[in-house]
Formats: structure tokens, C-alpha cells, sequence
């Protein structure tokens, strides 16, 4: 018995990274899963890994959570997939980096759409089908970034995203407590994911400037976030709902 046995799960951006780690984790608890992603064949990559480990997933892909027709039409296909939904999993996001006197206005409105924008599309067009179920959970991963200021990377644009994810969540369980609809937010610190790598590259300088504010002096491994959201969807956190969890390594106690 898997914790999330007969539950339909929606997991946004599950071409790789925390993504693919939680389609996994998830389909390993029991649940259906259905993933999206605007690349299609690393999308296609973590629907055979999850059919291979015997889960059930079914990939949307190419989809543009941006665009809130599309956005519809993933819900809409997640729903026609398995019959319903129960869980919604923001993951996906994409953010732009820089200080204040050189971010350009297309850079801040290009993040504030590809951080807050996607989970809010997502969440209101799953929203009928969760009260249609009598209920259902909402997980937004936001940051640590929504919570304290940080020097590497600048990220004038992704706090601003992320504190509107972490307000946003909230307000999201007060309207969805009389229907049964329970909404947390996680915010994690650094992760090591393939965009993580990407950006930083062998930069020695920038990933140790950005563990130095961290107690525990390290990265996270995506398991170690995506675990948390599992047992926030499954009912044995029935109890839980409008609150932030700082997967940070203690970055935000001091």
C-alpha cells in the first residue's frame, strides 16, 4: 500500500530535475500521474522511467504553462486521462536573474510570468475539477528566495515571484478550506538539478557564495524536496494547509 494509492497527481515540468524525481515518487506511492513539460523528449524520458519502475504516468508535451489556454488544456487532458484529479503540483517554473539597475523590464515580466503566473493558470483551472472531487491538495514550490534577499544569483524578479507564490498559496487554502482543498507551499534553497549545473557551470566561487548562507553548507538533492511534497498530498498530512515549509538548509533562520 503506497501512501498515495488511487490518487491523480498533475506534476508541471517533468522533463528532468524535481520534476522527474516526484513523478517517480509519486507513482511509486500508489499514484497516477500525469506530467507536463515544453521539451518533449525528456518528458517522454521520465514517462518510460516511470512505466519501467511499474507506476502509471501519462506526458503532456509540448505544453507552454505560460499561455493559460494551454495551461487549460493540460488540466483538462489530466483530467480526461484518469478520470479526475486530486493533487496539483506546481513544480515548473523559469526565472531570470539579475540585479535591479540592469534588469530589463521584458527580463521581470518574462519572470514574473514564468514564476507566478504558471502555478496561478494551473491552480484556477484545476480548481472546479478538485471541488468536483470533494476535495484535493495544491503544492506550490516557490523559494527561499520569497523570504530573504539574496546576494548570488541577483534575483530581484524571483523574490518578488516567490513571495507572491508563498501569499498566493495561502490565500489558496482559505478559499479552498470549505471545499476541502488543502494548499502549502514548499520553498527550497539551492538544489542540484540539470539547470542548476547549467547555470553554474564550474563556477567554484558562485556555488560556494550560495551554500556560505546555507547551516548546512551544501546543495539540496532533489529527493530530499520532492519527499516533503509526497507526504504533504498524501492524507497523512490532513491537518496541514496555508503553510510555507522552508526546505532551505537553514538559510532563512539567520
Amino acid at each position: 500500500m503506497g501512501s498515495l494509492d488511487g490518487k491523480i497527481v498533475l506534476i508541471t515540468g517533468t522533463a528532468g530535475g524535481q520534476g522527474r524525481v516526484a513523478a517517480l515518487a509519486f507513482a511509486r506511492e500508489g499514484a497516477k500521474v500525469v506530467g507536463c513539460d515544453i521539451q518533449v523528449a525528456a518528458n517522454d524520458e521520465t514517462v518510460e522511467l516511470v512505466r519501467r519502475a511499474g507506476g502509471e504516468m501519462t506526458g503532456v508535451a509540448p505544453i507552454d504553462l505560460t499561455d493559460p489556454d494551454q495551461a487549460r488544456r493540460v488540466v483538462e487532458e489530466a483530467v480526461a486521462a484518469y478520470g479526475g484529479l486530486d493533487v496539483v503540483y506546481n513544480n515548473a517554473a523559469m526565472p531570470r536573474f539579475g540585479p535591479l539597475p540592469g534588469f530589463s523590464v521584458e527580463d521581470w515580466r518574462a519572470t514574473i510570468t514564468g514564476e507566478l503566473d504558471i502555478p496561478f493558470f494551473v491552480s484556477k483551472f484545476a480548481w472546479p475539477h478538485l471541488v468536483d472531487r470533494g476535495g484535493g491538495v495544491i503544492v506550490n514550490i516557490a523559494s527561499m528566495a520569497g523570504m530573504i534577499a539574496g546576494e548570488v544569483p541577483p534575483m530581484v524578479a524571483h523574490s518578488a515571484a516567490n513571495a507572491g507564490i508563498i501569499g498566493m498559496t495561502r490565500q489558496l487554502a482559505l478559499e479552498g478550506a470549505r471545499h476541502g482543498i488543502r494548499a502549502v507551499t514548499v520553498s527550497p534553497g539551492p538544489v542540484l538539478t540539470p539547470a542548476s549545473d547549467r547555470d553554474l557551470g564550474d563556477d567554484q566561487a558562485a556555488r560556494d557564495a550560495i551554500t556560505r548562507k546555507t547551516m548546512l553548507k551544501r546543495f539540496a538533492r532533489p529527493e530530499e524536496i520532492v519527499e516533503l511534497v509526497v507526504f504533504l498530498a498524501s492524507d497523512r498530512a490532513a491537518y496541514i494547509t496555508g503553510a510555507n515549509y522552508a526546505l532551505d538548509g537553514g538559510a532563512s533562520a539567520w
